[in-house]
């Protein structure tokens, strides 16, 4: 075994030519750190699936699609520029815009130019996706519930919002994305 060559026991090995630096700074995880980081992970990995299972199966919708529109529900009006709906989706325009362009075709959501600054679009929310969002929000709070809020308890759910908003305030440090200041006060009401 050379000196540099990290021993076969290392649980976290460096290639044989990494530089002493990268071997010395480096901060390795400790074993419950790991454990906590490979279960988050696979949480990271399966809860989209899970979400977007249900929602094409009752819905034909996606997770994405069904939460853009059900962030037009809350708006006021029903109605937002596409750079807050962006933010509110946690997207980029690109993105977005593409989805709402789905959601167009379906005759779910509108663009129309925005009456306070014309070089703005707007995203509104028609009364078919109303309508939508009216009938597909029990299901997907059942699966919401089924897979995450029932698993934990009151207290587990409050420190998960916490850890949620310390992870928030890393990915996102600039506040692009409206998550943290998310109020969100409860399902649609049908008109």
């Amino acid at each position: 075994m050379t000196d540099s060559a990290p021993p076969r026991t290392d649980p976290h090995p460096q290639p044989v030519d990494a530089p002493d630096d990268v071997q010395h700074e480096t901060r390795w995880l400790t074993p419950q750190e790991l454990r906590t980081w490979v279960r988050l992970a696979a949480v990271v990995e399966l809860l989209p699936g899970v979400l977007d299972t249900q929602l094409q199966r009752d819905a034909e919708l996606t997770h994405f699609e069904y939460f853009t529109l059900a962030m037009l529900s809350e708006a006021p009006g029903r109605t937002l520029r596409m750079t807050a709906l962006a933010s509110r989706t946690n997207a980029t325009l690109p993105r977005l815009s593409h989805v709402v362009s789905r959601l167009e075709n379906r005759g779910f959501v509108r663009r129309e130019p925005c009456a306070q600054d014309r070089r703005a679009t707007n995203a509104v929310l028609t009364d078919d996706g109303w309508r939508k969002v009216v009938a597909t929000a029990p299901g997907h709070v059942a699966t919401v519930r089924a897979h995450v809020v029932d698993a934990l308890t009151p207290e587990q759910v409050d420190q998960l919002g916490a850890i949620a908003a310390a992870l928030l305030t890393r990915l996102d440090p600039e506040g692009r994305m409206a998550a943290l200041d998310y109020a969100g006060d409860g399902a649609p009401e049908a008109d």
